[in-house]
C-alpha cells in the first residue's frame, strides 16, 4: 500500500525580505513554498472569495458539465469548485503552466476527501481547449496574461459554456480617477504593512511584479466581457483594488 500524501510544507513568504535584483516574477518553486503566506497576506478579500467560488458553483453547475479552474495555482479555487459540484457526472479541470505550483496543487487534492475526480493539465491557458462548461474560474489569472491575449480567451471561454453558465473573475483592478487610485493604492500597502510586510518588501515585489501583472479598469473588463458573449456582468466582491466579477451566459 502507498503512503499516504504529506501536506506539502507551506513557508511564511520572506522572498523579498532581503536586497535581492530586479527581475520579473515567476510563479516557480520558491514562490509555490511560500505562496499561501503570499496570497493571504497580500490579496484583501482572497479568503473570502474562495470559500464563495463553492456556493457560486453549486449554484450555476450544470449535470454533465466541464467545470475549469484556468490558472489553478495550488488548487485552492480547484477544491472550492470541487465542494460545489453535487453532481457525480461533471468533470473538474484545473491548468496551470508552473510545474512547480501542480506539484504542490496534487498533494492538496490527494489530501481533500471530496470524491469527484480532478484532471491537472500544465499547460499555458491561452492554448487550453474548452467545451461543454458551466463553470470556469480565472481566480486572480487573467491580470497575468498579456493584454492582446485577453479578449481571445474570454471569447473562447463564453463560445464554450453553456446557456445559464457562468465566469467567475477576480482581478487586481486599476481606477481611472488619479485621486481615487492613490488612496487604493495606499490601502492595499496598508493591508500588506498590518500583515507584516515590510516597505523593503512592498516596494521589491512591486517592482518584481509591474511589468508582469497589468491592471485594468473595471469599465475594461466589464466592456470585454460583454463583448465576449456573457449577457450579465456583476461584481459581487470588492476590497480596496480587488474585486471578483461574476460573468453570466444567457439560458
Amino acid at each position: 500500500m502507498s503512503p499516504s500524501p504529506k501536506n506539502p510544507a507551506s513557508e511564511t513568504d520572506t522572498l523579498f525580505a532581503s536586497v535581492r535584483p530586479t527581475e520579473d516574477f515567476r510563479f516557480d518553486a520558491s514562490v509555490a513554498r511560500v505562496f499561501p503566506d503570499m496570497i493571504r497576506r497580500s490579496v484583501p478579500g482572497y479568503t473570502t472569495i474562495v470559500p464563495m467560488i463553492e456556493v457560486i458553483t453549486e449554484q450555476y453547475v450544470q449535470p454533465g458539465s466541464h467545470c475549469y479552474d484556468l490558472g489553478c495555482s495550488l488548487g485552492a479555487s480547484t477544491l472550492a469548485m470541487r465542494h460545489g459540484i453535487r453532481h457525480r457526472d461533471c468533470e473538474l479541470i484545473g491548468v496551470d503552466n508552473s510545474a512547480a505550483m501542480l506539484e504542490r496543487c496534487e498533494h492538496y487534492i490527494a489530501l481533500d476527501d471530496h470524491p469527484l475526480p480532478v484532471t491537472l493539465r500544465c499547460e499555458d491557458i491561452s492554448q487550453t481547449a474548452f467545451e461543454n462548461a458551466s463553470v470556469t474560474t480565472l481566480n486572480f489569472t487573467l491580470q497575468f496574461i498579456p493584454l492582446a491575449q485577453r479578449s481571445g480567451l474570454l471569447a473562447r471561454i463564453a463560445a464554450a459554456t453553456r446557456p445559464g453558465g457562468v465566469l467567475i473573475l477576480s482581478e487586481k483592478i486599476s481606477f481611472e480617477d488619479t485621486s481615487e487610485q492613490d488612496t487604493q493604492t495606499h490601502l492595499h500597502h496598508e493591508f500588506k504593512r498590518a500583515n507584516g510586510y515590510s516597505e523593503m518588501e512592498i516596494s521589491q515585489k512591486r517592482s518584481a511584479l509591474e511589468q508582469v501583472l497589468i491592471p485594468e479598469t473595471l469599465a475594461v473588463h466589464r466592456e470585454r466581457l460583454l463583448n465576449a458573449g456573457f449577457t450579465d456582468v456583476v461584481v459581487w466582491y470588492q476590497c480596496f483594488n480587488f474585486v471578483s466579477i461574476l460573468a453570466i451566459k444567457a439560458s
